[in-house]
């Protein structure tokens, strides 16, 4: 299993309204991500998730907090590939894997992770990971499957991405450290670079 993305960053618009979603997509692919992540509970998720796959086909647009069939729906008919839900459903993530998508379901146990990775998780998100921190990670990684992509989401920012990539994350889901509800498009932008630079930092320093 590998994470889809060059990136392994997903950006989360918790919040954000179809009419701002172009402006916010385009300064983060701007700044090279190229996963982007629209919550359900945010106005009109669907049209913003159509929006931005209009805006950026070939990156992995999708939803987050999916939590049954109807979302799965919702998310094909506006052309999103990405499911990332909070939980581990091994039903809903069988059901994402039929469908042809990436499912990213939350876990915080090794229980919970191994489920998700029998039933075929693309990768298993970390969450929330600023609960038990980098050393419940690292504890975790020694058990689990090698190649299974973990990415920590919930509390990380540009100051403690690399502590988690050490821990043995492959990169971050990204909340409210990056996207707030109402902020500005140049505030996004200059957040996305952060994390941007940091996740470079980490990578030139493990060469």
């Amino acid at each position: 299993m590998t994470w889809p993305t060059a990136l392994p960053l997903v950006a989360i618009l918790r919040g954000i309204t179809p009419a701002e979603a172009e402006a916010h997509a385009r300064v983060l692919l701007a700044a090279g991500f190229d996963a982007i992540e629209v919550p359900t509970n945010s106005p009109d998720w669907a049209e913003s998730v159509r929006r931005i796959v209009a805006l950026a086909p070939s990156a992995w647009v999708g939803a987050g907090t999916v939590l049954d069939g109807a979302h799965l729906d919702a998310l094909e008919a506006s052309g999103g590939r990405l499911a990332v839900s909070p939980h581990t459903d091994v039903a809903l993530i069988a059901e994402s894997v039929r469908r042809g998508l990436c499912a990213l379901p939350g876990a915080l146990t090794p229980s919970e992770v191994f489920a998700a990775a029998r039933a075929g998780a693309t990768a298993v998100k970390i969450f929330p990971a600023a609960s038990l921190g980098p050393s419940h990670v690292k504890a975790m990684r020694a058990v689990l499957p090698p190649a299974l992509p973990l990415l920590a989401v919930g509390g990380v920012g540009p100051g403690n991405l690399a502590d988690y990539l050490d821990a043995g994350c492959a990169g971050a889901g990204l909340g409210g450290e990056l996207y707030r509800a109402g902020q500005a498009p140049d505030v996004t932008a200059r957040q996305a670079r952060a994390f941007v630079e940091a996740w470079r930092r980490h990578q030139d320093a493990a060469r």
